[in-house]
């Protein structure tokens, strides 16, 4: 089942060319179903490719789904044109006396900052907590599962020695979990992050259950314990030559960049880099949205 969006989004012609279904919404207002209502608070400098690769794995699912973006008005996008942000985002006044099924909160380029310094933190506390009340299962991605482990559970991040930059391998803590169904024993994802958040810690949460974990990248996937929320610290929605780009932009600006880790053949920055994460990225979106969102939202969300 398709995904629906506004036909002029850029990132619906980029989807249709890879034979993604991407429903209008002149064609979806003619369908007697109730797609799932998503919204996706996009805090990423690169909101055009973020836009396309959450909406390409939301995509590859049996359930229609209605996609809202969310910006936040105390911060200016630079990398993306006003009108693009003014077109395709609503501000959290516009939507906040709305309800959804499910919310992703990205990542941000933010996180050797103490989270009060970031000028949006305020109106960012602000949505996490409506999220509480207006969404039934929330997604956060690296810096923004950072963010809402420190302002519900008061969880702090670290600074590490050197920056986790490429894809580890990662193991399932608990079999069982449906989030976890389909998985391989090793699984792998992309992190590139300069700060962590620690079992030890966590531990601590009786609400929180650590439930994937890499020996090189550490803690990878949290829920609470009605899987309402979910923290995820590495990027599985990533495309293949995103940490490339990130690589040869941090490389021009002579910046100390390690080559990433287990990403290119022999580690040979002249060749395509493998991309040994898609599948995983695929279930853990379609898990979340099968076992979290479809089958536990109420089909009457005014009830949430």
């Amino acid at each position: 089942m398709p995904i629906r969006i506004d036909d002029e989004l850029p990132a619906k012609q980029s989807l249709e060319m890879e034979n993604i279904f991407v429903m209008s919404n002149k064609r979806a207002d003619t369908q007697d179903i109730r797609p799932l209502k998503i919204i996706i608070l996009n805090l990423m400098p690169t909101k055009l490719e973020t836009e396309t690769q959450l909406l390409r794995l939301l995509s590859n699912s049996p359930l229609q789904l209605d996609v809202d973006f969310l910006q936040v008005a105390s911060h200016e996008a630079k990398n993306v044109s006003k009108s693009h942000m003014d077109k395709f985002y609503y501000t959290f006044n516009e939507v906040k006396d709305n309800r959804y099924d499910g919310m992703i909160i990205t990542g941000a380029p933010v996180e050797q900052m103490e989270f009060e310094e970031v000028d949006y933190w305020d109106e960012l506390c602000t949505i996490m907590e409506w999220s509480k009340t207006n969404v039934y299962s929330v997604w956060h991605i690296c810096w923004g599962a950072q963010a809402a482990l420190y302002y519900h559970y008061g969880i702090k991040k670290y600074p590490m020695e050197q920056k986790l930059f490429g894809v580890f391998g990662h193991k399932c803590l608990d079999d069982t979990h449906p989030l976890m169904r389909g998985l391989d024993d090793i699984y792998y994802v992309p992190h590139s992050r300069h700060t962590e958040v620690r079992m030890n810690d966590i531990a601590t949460i009786k609400d929180l259950q650590i439930i994937s974990y890499s020996p090189e990248a550490g803690v990878h996937i949290i829920s609470d314990m009605q899987c309402r929320m979910f923290f995820v610290t590495g990027h599985s929605e990533y495309d293949r030559d995103t940490l490339a780009k990130e690589y040869f932009r941090d490389k021009a600006k002579g910046l100390d960049i390690e080559i990433p880790y287990n990403y290119y053949p022999n580690d040979d920055e002249r060749l395509v880099p493998r991309m040994t994460w898609k599948g995983t990225a695929n279930l853990l979106f379609n898990n979340w949205l099968n076992y979290f969102v479809y089958q536990k939202t109420p089909y009457d969300l005014n009830t949430l």
